[in-house]
């Protein structure tokens, strides 16, 4: 453990800088939100701002990316395919905890042992992470109910915990400590760790009483979706809610889900294209000939929550597919984000 005084702690992300591509929470002009983004300038980004609206999962899953373009000589009838690697360091500045927890259930989806996604692979082989603790949590967060902050535990090069006018330094890697060391960062005592714990015992007691209610129920809405003992009409009801936007999952660090198309770019070219796809869109599901097993909106709701909260999903990614960012309950204009829907449930198992 080190420590820096924080008006030096973005030297971290300019040290990064000299290897990496670094994204990091910048505060936008125009809309007065924090996006986690490309900092060309790494002084924009500030560890204070409040959690990201975008996850940063983009990074290494972008929303739209070429993953391979392909040209046809019909002539000999024969076709060239050139994969579209991105493999430039990237070191993610700041991110907080919930949205790490997010990418190890990425990680754990994209490069499991059965298929290993090298588009995926590229993106994350060089990448150096710093997370930064909540050291007291926004008004949307319930990370305490999924076991994903208000620190991170594990995945991380770097950890900051801020300390009043200092932030503690946890190494989580070989490449973490290396750079610790490079900057000649002064070691941490045991008074600094401490304060880290009393602070993030502070944070876990200032969550709403909504999250500290929710974090006892979360196993028994777990084994009532997993077992599928919940009420048809509770999955109705918040279908009704559901606008099928798709926001939910855009903002979701852990939603995978995916599209592949082909544009034409030319008489005898073309372009594979990846998308970010929703569960919650009709044609999701949709399959060749027009059927569709999930058309009604409250079986896809249905889907999503069971992917978020089943025992199945748990078992996939090592923990909830869920990591409490509350990112889902800030965009749903339907107000069906997870913590709701977690209610409804209760309410259904306490009649």
């Amino acid at each position: 453990m080190y420590i820096i005084k924080e008006d030096q702690v973005t030297n971290i992300a300019q040290e990064l800088h000299k290897e990496y591509q670094v994204y990091g929470p910048v505060l936008e002009k125009e809309t007065r939100q924090t996006m986690f983004v490309k900092a060309d300038d790494a002084g924009e980004i500030d560890l204070e701002l409040p959690i990201p609206a975008n996850p940063a999962k983009h990074v290494l899953f972008p929303q739209f990316e070429r993953i391979m373009s392909y040209t046809y000589d019909r002539k000999n009838k024969k076709a060239e395919i050139k994969p579209d690697f991105d493999d430039a360091p990237k070191a993610l500045f700041g991110m907080r905890s919930c949205d790490l927890s997010g990418m190890l259930c990425l990680d754990r989806f994209f490069l499991g042992q059965e298929f290993a996604d090298e588009v995926y692979r590229n993106h994350r082989k060089n990448m150096f992470i710093v997370t930064n603790t909540c050291v007291e949590p926004f008004k949307q967060c319930f990370c305490v109910c999924t076991d994903s902050g208000p620190s991170a535990h594990e995945g991380y090069d770097l950890n900051l915990t801020d300390l009043g006018g200092e932030y503690l330094v946890e190494v989580g890697s070989d490449k973490g400590k290396k750079l610790a060391e490079k900057m000649s960062l002064p070691k941490a005592g045991d008074s600094h760790k401490k304060e880290k714990e009393k602070r993030v015992d502070r944070s876990v007691s200032l969550f709403d009483s909504l999250a500290k209610d929710n974090k006892a129920w979360i196993s028994r809405v777990v084994n009532r979706v997993t077992t599928g003992l919940i009420d048809e009409k509770v999955w109705e009801y918040i279908g009704d809610q559901c606008l099928e936007c798709g926001a939910c999952t855009f903002v979701c660090p852990s939603c995978s889900c995916f599209n592949i198309m082909d544009p034409v770019t030319g008489a005898d070219s073309a372009d594979r294209m990846r998308t970010w796809d929703s569960c919650a869109y009709e044609g999701y599901s949709r399959m060749a000939g027009g059927h569709n097993p999930r058309k009604p909106v409250e079986d896809r709701r249905n889907k999503r929550f069971f992917c978020k909260l089943s025992y199945s999903q748990s078992k996939k990614y090592l923990r909830p597919g869920c990591v409490g960012c509350g990112r889902c309950a800030w965009v749903c204009p339907g107000d069906i984000g997870l913590p709701n829907v977690v209610t409804y449930i209760r309410r259904e198992i306490q009649k």
